[in-house]
């Protein structure tokens, strides 16, 4: 049996003449609540400070969410598959530390130095892939010890004094770079009709699988939803320098990403994974090798968001990859992905998830920060809302079960 099999008898059995809106929270929807969500706090810190909704703010909170929305990417991919990796965070600082060092002791040119340092973040999760697949040991246990070792890496890599200073490297510029103008237009409208073409092509797929496919729900509605705020971000920051580099670069990669998990047979054998392991198996799938390229993608990606943190510090110490322990950075990345619907026991969730995740914490760090809220209050409204988000998800995975 293979899994063109099993997707056919999935749709046999699940196909009906017409679904409920529980449903379709349920799975083309299912970022409707986060963005609801983020929504209702935009407002509120909106009332509470003048200077939330300014433009300079309202850049600041965007490049803020994308270290945690990138590391996040990473961890979807691993979580749709049933798994969890704690070295996202350790592994972001090691690669951010190998790509100054080489930048700065051996001279490599920057493209070359962050493509070292995301390949490095890739083998250092397939690696960890290898070792669950292979002996069987829990993935929380084999990620856990993977980010202790690479603490002490990372100290091993740092010169005496602690830290390497990416000043006028040409790193920062990865950061610093803004597109304005015509050009920031394009990226926009581009960014809007790709994002059209990926609803086209999961309805026509969802059409010609005899599946009830909405084109008013399945693509009008988030294609707009989607246009209204790349657009409404752009008259926002256009004030001020244009889209930031990390922004677009954020969005970039949630596009590929979004593309992969739901347009590519990968995607599908993630899902497939993630539901039901051994009938995965038994329909052909190579389980092993699907798990160990999730945790690839994730180390891939922690890398990446180590990498774009370092430029936007100007440098990498002990605290690279919120430092030794990764702690913050490591809890915000899960629970950006888990906010964001994406489901700890695996097979269900959104890669764009990460994006509204990522910004729901932003905001609350942000909005705290403006109402001179003390740091400990965050980290307290922060669990608040992840408790409550992956109880609200619950509670519509239920009333799905229940239509």
């Amino acid at each position: 049996m293979t899994v063109s099999d099993i997707k056919k008898q999935n749709i046999t059995a699940t196909a009906q003449p017409k679904r409920g809106l529980s449903e379709r929270l349920g799975s083309e929807l299912r970022f409707v609540p986060v963005a609801v969500g983020l929504l209702a706090l935009f407002l509120f810190f909106s009332t509470q400070s003048d200077v939330f909704l300014t433009s300079r703010n309202l850049n600041n909170l965007l490049v803020q969410s994308t270290v945690t929305g990138i590391i996040a990417l990473g961890l979807v991919f691993v979580l749709l598959v049933g798994e969890i990796d704690l070295s996202v965070a350790a592994t972001s600082g090691v690669a951010s530390v190998l790509m100054a060092q080489l930048v700065v002791e051996a001279g490599i040119p920057i493209p070359l130095a962050v493509a070292a340092g995301v390949l490095c973040g890739m083998v250092i999760g397939a690696i960890s892939g290898r070792w669950i697949t292979l002996i069987g040991v829990p993935s929380f246990v084999v990620t856990l010890g993977v980010g202790l070792l690479l603490n002490g890496v990372q100290l091993m890599l740092l010169p005496r004094t602690g830290r390497y200073n990416l000043l006028n490297t040409g790193v920062e510029k990865i950061a610093a770079t803004n597109i304005s103008g015509i050009w920031a237009w394009i990226l926009v409208i581009g960014a809007i009709a790709v994002f059209a073409l990926l609803r086209l092509s999961t309805l026509r797929a969802r059409q010609r699988a005899e599946l009830d496919a909405s084109f008013t729900w399945g693509v009008i509605l988030p294609v707009a939803l989607v246009g209204v705020v790349l657009v409404g971000i752009l008259l926002f920051l256009e004030n001020l320098h244009g889209l930031p580099m990390p922004l677009i670069i954020f969005v970039g990669l949630l596009g590929v990403m979004t593309y992969v998990a739901s347009e590519t047979r990968f995607g599908l054998s993630l899902y497939a994974i993630g539901n039901n392991a051994e009938a995965a198996r038994r329909a052909g799938i190579k389980v092993d090798r699907i798990k160990i390229t999730a945790f690839a993608i994730a180390g891939g990606m922690a890398a990446f968001g180590g990498i774009l943190a370092a430029s936007r510090l100007l440098g990498v110490s002990v605290s690279s990859g919120g430092g030794i322990g990764g702690g913050a950075l490591l809890l915000e990345s899960i629970a950006a992905a888990v906010i964001g619907g994406v489901s700890l026991f695996g097979g269900r969730g959104m890669v764009v998830g990460a994006l509204f995740g990522a910004l729901i914490i932003a905001t609350v760090s942000n909005g705290l920060n403006l109402m001179g809220v003390a740091n400990e209050a965050r980290l307290v409204v922060t669990g608040l809302l992840l408790v409550l988000a992956v109880s609200i998800d619950r509670g519509i995975e239920r009333l799905a079960e229940r239509s």
